[in-house]
């Protein structure tokens, strides 16, 4: 079992700046990707980033490439999506989501574990 808390949510301005991490606990390896999605009331949660423990492989939603950075902290076990330029349809609950194996993907049916989620929120 692997555990996923994850934290620094909150309200920002748009165009502003909001660092989310992921702390896993638990049966975690480097056979893991870390994902981060996102949902709004009412809408299914969709992929946002994701990265690969073993080397740090990355992959993006088309709508956050460019604003959003996924990286690791291995010594931490921790995942840290730094979001810049914030728009308010960023606002969404977050969710970070590990799964085993090694393929970056962007399936939400494709990961085995999930945190409790943060509200991020982006005014206008």
């Amino acid at each position: 079992q692997v555990q996923l808390v994850e934290s620094g949510g909150g309200l920002v301005q748009a165009g502003g700046s909001l660092r989310l991490s992921c702390a896993a606990s638990g049966r975690t390896s480097s056979r893991y990707v870390t994902g981060w999605f996102r949902q709004t009331p009412g809408k299914e949660r969709k992929f946002v980033a994701a990265i690969r423990w073993s080397d740090g492989t990355t992959g993006y939603a088309d709508s956050v490439k460019g604003r959003f950075t996924i990286s690791k902290d291995n010594a931490k076990n921790t995942v840290y999506p730094q979001m810049n330029s914030l728009k308010p349809e960023d606002t969404a609950d977050y969710y970070c989501a590990a799964r085993r194996g090694v393929a970056v993907v962007s399936g939400r049916n494709d990961y085995d574990y999930w945190g409790q989620g943060t509200q991020v929120t982006v005014s206008s």
